[in-house]
This record gives C-alpha cells, sequence and structure tokens, in this order.
C-alpha cells in the first residue's frame, strides 16, 4: 500500500557493483520511508553504503533492484526528462567538497542553478541575497571562496542547494571537512532549516551526536537498516 507521507520512498532497494574479479553487495534490500517535513540521520561504518543509498535516493543513481518512489511515483516508470526536472526542481544537494566556483563571489555561487539556465543576474540576486542572510553570510556575499573559511564555503552551499526552493534537501557528509564546533553550527543550521520552512533534510553522518539531535536516525550495517532513534 503506498504510503502518503512518504516524499521519497525505498523498496527493497538492493545496489550491486562488479570490480571485474567479483560483486560487490552494497545495499541488500533496503526499505525507507522519508516523511515530508522530517530531519533524517542515516549512520554507518565506512563503506557500509550511506552514500550510494542517498544518490540512489536522490535520482543520482538507479539501484540494481527494488523501487524508489518520489511522491508516490515509482522513478523506473518515469520519463528521464522529468526524473531530470524532480532532480533540479524539487532536492537540493550539499556534500563533503562544497563545489563552489573560485572565480565567482559567494552572491554568484548561489545564483548559479538559476544563471545556468539562462537567467539574468539581476533577476536572480534578492533570492541569492535573502539566502546568504538566512545562512548567516550577511556580511560575506561579495567574497570569493577563497577569502572563505570552510564553514563558510559549506553555508554558501547550503543557500546554492535552497535557491529552487526544494521540497527535500539530501546531505552527504556535510561536516566531514570542518572542525567539531563548525560541523555542529552546519548541521544545527540544517535542522533549522528544516524546522523552520519544512523542507524535508536527509543528512548522511560519521558523527553520532549530530545524528542524535534529528528526528529520525537511521543505522545502516551490511547492506540493512536499522533504526536507533524515533
Amino acid at each position: 500500500m503506498e504510503n502518503e507521507s512518504c516524499i521519497i520512498e525505498a523498496r527493497g532497494v538492493t545496489k550491486t557493483f562488479n570490480d571485474g574479479e567479483r560483486e560487490l553487495h552494497i545495499l541488500r534490500g533496503v526499505d525507507l520511508c522519508i516523511l515530508e517535513g522530517e530531519c533524517l540521520a542515516i549512520t554507518g561504518p565506512s563503506g557500509a553504503g550511506k552514500s550510494t543509498l542517498l544518490h540512489i535516493l536522490g535520482t543520482l543513481d538507479a539501484p540494481t533492484e527494488g523501487e524508489v518512489f518520489f511522491r508516490n511515483q515509482a522513478l523506473r516508470k518515469i520519463a528521464n526528462g522529468k526524473i531530470n526536472r524532480i532532480r533540479n526542481e524539487e532536492i537540493g544537494f550539499v556534500f563533503q567538497f562544497y563545489h563552489l566556483l573560485p572565480e565567482f563571489s559567494a552572491l554568484e555561487n548561489v545564483m548559479m542553478p538559476a544563471l545556468s539556465r539562462g537567467a539574468r543576474r539581476r533577476e536572480c540576486a534578492a533570492r541569492s541575497e535573502e539566502l546568504l542572510r538566512k545562512v548567516g553570510l550577511d556580511d560575506r556575499m561579495t567574497h570569493k571562496p577563497g577569502m572563505l573559511s570552510g564553514g563558510e564555503q559549506q553555508r554558501v552551499a547550503i543557500a546554492r542547494a535552497l535557491y529552487n526552493e526544494p521540497r527535500v534537501v539530501l546531505a552527504d557528509e556535510p561536516t566531514g571537512n570542518l572542525d567539531e564546533h563548525t560541523g555542529e553550527e552546519i548541521t544545527e543550521l540544517l535542522w533549522n532549516l528544516s524546522r523552520s520552512e519544512g523542507v524535508t533534510v536527509v543528512v548522511v553522518t560519521h558523527d553520532d551526536t549530530i545524528a542524535g539531535d534529528a528526528d529520525r536516525w537511521i543505522y545502516l550495517h551490511e547492506g540493512k537498516t536499522e533504526l536507533r532513534k524515533a
């Protein structure tokens, strides 16, 4: 039966890679319902498949077997063009490495999703400024990435991920390159954005302290998920 409260759902998802000599079974039948508006953390040992699962949930990769649903629509039954629209308009991505363009300012990096679609700079400025204020970078808008700290660069990346007003933000080890204090600030920022604006936030992290602050905490081990905190 379809679960109408799931914005993204995985049913029996497996992922297998072939390294030429053997098959590597990364995911072994994952069932997971991501609720609209929740803060979800996914942890697990290195190599457990956390990033692989996140990429499948975000349409960046496809499962070997099983189904992924977005708003109750099976992705395998949707044309590639529509999947691309879902990825570009409904899902925002934040990664461990910020992927900012070094020659552009923080403001320009935030508006890049719109500029890449042909929008004019003046049409994007107000939204970009609003987002940079929201992530606490009021006084750093004209600074290029090389002039920003790691935490500030990650805040720019979060603002960029929010530009298209996605309903889901998927963050893959967003604190991996940051010190403990800054990492906690970044994760608190993501949780607060979710709770204030109703955005669904899924964070893959190695930090159990960060995961403990989520609404729900899933542990991935040997290709399966188990609930750590409801």
